[in-house]
C-alpha cells in the first residue's frame, strides 16, 4: 500500500477502530489502488470519499413471540454509494450481523456491482435476527416489524434489496408483502421474489452458477476445465447447491459440502441424486448436513473451536469453492490445499479467504477468484430482475441464464485485461478490485463527488 492509500486506511481504522471486517474489506482494496492514483491523481479525493458509507441506517424491530413475549432486534441498511445506479446488495438475517460485516459487505458490493456492468449502486442491510429455530409465524411477524422501518428508506429507483443469509424466498415473500401494503405500490423494491409476483428464473441458481461459469473461464486461461475434477466445495444453502449443480454440469466431481455444525466428505462424489437430497434436507426440511453422511454412509467431521487442520479444506481436490462465510479459510488451510494439488479458487461466498490464505495462493501461483468478481452472478441476476420488473415481463430460463454468462465472462474478461494493463497479470484481485473502481470514481468525479 503506498503513502496516499495507507492515509486514508488509517482514517479509517481512527474512526471505527471496532470494525474489523470492515479494515480488512478496505485494506484488500486499497492494497490494489496504488498504481491507479500514480497513472490518475485526479482520483485520489474519490479515493477518501469511497470508503465512507453515503448512508448508515440502524433502528429497532420489536417482535412477538409465540409465547406473547417481546423480543427487540437491531435491523440495519448501509446505502454505501449510489454513483452508478440505486443501492443494491442483500439483507442478512443472523445473530453475527453489526455494523462491521455490513459495511464490508456493502463496501465489496460497490465494486461488485460495478463489475457487472448494470446500473448499480452498492449497499447491504439485515439483522440480528436468527430464523433458525423459529416458527413460520415468529419470522413473518419480524419480517413484518423489519419491514415497516425499513420501507421509508427504499425504493425501485432508490434502494432495491435482495437476500443473503437467512433470508431466502420466504422472508423476501413476508417483507415484500408488508412493503406493497405500506407503500400502495407494487413495484419491484425487493429482488428474489417468487415467479408469482415478479421474480426472475435462475435467480436462487446465479451466485453458485456463476461462481463456476468464472472459474470455467479463469481455468480456460491455463488449457484447464471442470471435466472429471474433484471439487471441493463448503456450506450447503443456496450458493454452494447450485455451484456443485453446475459442477456437476461440466464434468466435475463435487466431494464436500458443509454447515455450522460440520462437513461432509464423500470421495464417490455428489451426483444428482445426493444434491437432491441436500436440497430437501436445508431447503425444506431444514436440517443439518450430518444427516447425508447417515443416509450415504461417508465421513462426517463435527466443526472444531479451533481452524480444523484436518477438515474441510484438507482434503484432495482439484479445485476449492469457498461458499460458506466469511473468513472460513486461514493461511494454514489455504497451504494444505495447495499441497493437496489445488491449482484453483474461487470465492463462493464474499471474502471466506483470510488474506493470509489469498497470500498462500498469490505466492504458490494458483488461479483465484475473489467473491466481488467470482459471486457476482446473484446481483447480476438481481439486476436483470429489476430489468424484467420494469419492462413488466418475464424473461425465459434459457434468456437469463444466457445473459448471466455472458456477464461473468465479460467479468473475468474485465478483471483479466485490467490486471495485465496494470502490470499484475494473473491477479483477479487487483484487476477486480481497479476494473470496479475506476468505473464508480468516474461516476463520482462526474457528479462532483456528492
Amino acid at each position: 500500500m503506498n503513502d496516499s492509500m495507507n492515509e486514508v486506511y488509517t482514517s479509517v481504522l481512527t474512526r471505527d477502530p471496532d470494525q474489523p471486517e470492515f479494515h480488512q474489506a478496505v485494506e484488500e482494496v486499497l492494497d490494489s489502488l496504488g498504481p491507479v492514483i500514480e497513472r490518475r491523481p485526479e482520483y485520489a479525493p474519490v479515493v477518501k470519499a469511497i470508503v465512507e458509507p453515503e448512508r448508515v441506517i440502524q433502528f429497532r424491530v420489536p417482535w412477538y413471540d409465540d409465547n406473547g413475549d417481546l423480543n427487540v432486534n437491531r435491523g440495519f441498511r448501509i446505502q454505501m454509494n449510489g454513483a452508478i445506479g440505486p443501492y443494491k446488495g442483500g439483507l442478512r438475517f443472523h445473530p453475527s450481523v453489526n455494523q462491521s460485516i455490513l459495511k464490508f459487505l456493502a463496501f465489496e458490493q460497490v465494486f461488485k456491482n460495478s463489475l457487472t456492468g448494470l446500473p448499480m449502486g452498492g449497499g447491504k442491510g439485515g439483522s440480528d435476527f436468527d430464523p433458525k429455530g423459529k416458527s413460520e409465524a415468529e419470522v413473518r411477524r419480524f419480517c413484518q416489524s423489519f419491514m415497516m422501518e425499513l420501507w421509508r428508506h427504499i425504493g425501485a429507483d432508490l434502494d432495491v434489496p435482495a437476500g443473503d443469509i437467512g433470508v431466502g424466498g420466504r422472508e423476501i415473500g413476508y417483507m415484500f408483502g408488508m412493503y406493497r401494503k405500506l407503500a400502495n405500490e407494487f413495484t419491484g423494491v425487493l429482488t428474489g421474489k417468487g415467479m408469482a409476483y415478479g421474480g426472475s428464473l435462475i435467480r436462487p441458481e446465479a451466485t453458485g452458477y456463476g461462481t463456476v461459469y468464472f472459474a470455467r473461464e479463469m481455468l480456460s486461461t491455463k488449457d484447464k476445465s471442470f471435466d472429471g475434477a474433484k471439487v471441493a466445495i463448503s456450506g450447503s444453502g443456496n450458493v454452494a447447491q447450485f455451484a456443485a449443480e453446475k459442477v456437476l454440469d461440466l464434468g466435475g466431481k463435487p466431494v464436500t459440502l458443509s454447515d455450522s455444525s460440520g462437513f461432509i466428505y464423500d470421495p464417490d462424489g455428489i451426483d444428482r441424486q445426493k444434491l437432491a437430497f441436500v436440497m430437501d434436507l436445508k431447503n425444506n426440511k431444514r436440517g443439518r448436513i450430518k444427516e447425508y453422511a447417515i443416509e450415504y454412509g461417508c465421513d462426517y467431521t463435527e466443526t472444531q473451536p479451533e481452524p480444523n487442520l484436518n477438515g474441510l479444506w484438507g482434503v484432495e481436490a482439484d479445485i476449492a469453492l469457498p461458499c460458506a462465510t466469511q473468513n472460513e479459510m486461514n493461511g494454514e488451510e489455504a497451504k494444505m490445499l495447495v499441497d493437496n494439488g489445488c491449482i484453483a479458487v474461487a470465492e463462493g461466498a464474499n471474502m471466506p479467504c483470510t488474506p493470509e490464505a489469498i497470500e498462500c495462493f498469490h505466492h504458490h501461483g494458483l488461479l483465484f477468484a475473489p467473491g466481488k468478481a467470482s459471486n457476482a452472478g446473484g446481483v447480476a441476476t438481481s439486476g436483470l430482475e429489476m430489468s424484467q420488473n420494469s419492462l413488466r415481463l418475464s424473461w425465459s430460463r434459457e434468456e437469463v441464464d444466457r445473459r448471466l454468462e455472458e456477464i461473468m465472462v465479460n467479468i473475468h474478461r474485465n478483471a483479466s485485461e485490467t490486471a495485465r494493463e496494470y502490470g499484475m497479470e494473473g491477479n483477479y484481485v487487483a484487476g477486480a478490485n481497479i476494473a470496479g473502481f475506476l468505473k464508480v470514481a468516474e461516476s463520482m468525479e462526474a457528479q462532483g463527488l456528492l
